[in-house]
């Protein structure tokens, strides 16, 4: 594994890990809704609590995808794994889009960039 496909696993997991610390408070009930699901409530409703408290698990996964494409857990030449490596890159670059037009400013100004830090890094890894 190179440098910079360690990098950018590196860079990744952490921003994930970063997401989920995140989206833990808000279904917890902290005020930072503005920053999620479109930031139209600064206390997310429990339906979106729930959306918040699932999203962590599938982060775990997109972790899991990325670590096993730079060959840090098993299966990383698998078709299946290279596949959804590409499916994170393209959710990614469609988060920047849908992030950028959000009506939340907050949600443009931190979660656009965030994205856009995720499309290239797991970009880097699915070309690796």
């Amino acid at each position: 594994m190179s440098a910079l496909v360690s990098s950018a696993v590196l860079v990744a997991c952490l921003v994930l890990g970063a997401l989920a610390v995140l989206q833990i408070c808000v279904a917890a009930g902290a005020p930072w809704g503005r920053f999620v699901w479109g930031g139209a409530h600064r206390v997310l409703s429990r339906r979106l609590r729930i959306a918040s408290a699932a999203s962590v698990v599938l982060y775990a996964g997109f972790a899991a995808v990325l670590l096993s494409r730079a060959g840090i857990l098993p299966g990383g030449d698998s078709l299946a794994i290279r596949i959804l490596t590409w499916v994170l890159f393209g959710y990614f670059a469609l988060g920047v889009l849908m992030n950028a037009i959000s009506r939340s400013r907050a949600e443009r100004l931190t979660m656009t960039p965030v994205c856009a830090v995720l499309a290239a890094a797991t970009l880097v890894v699915a070309l690796s």
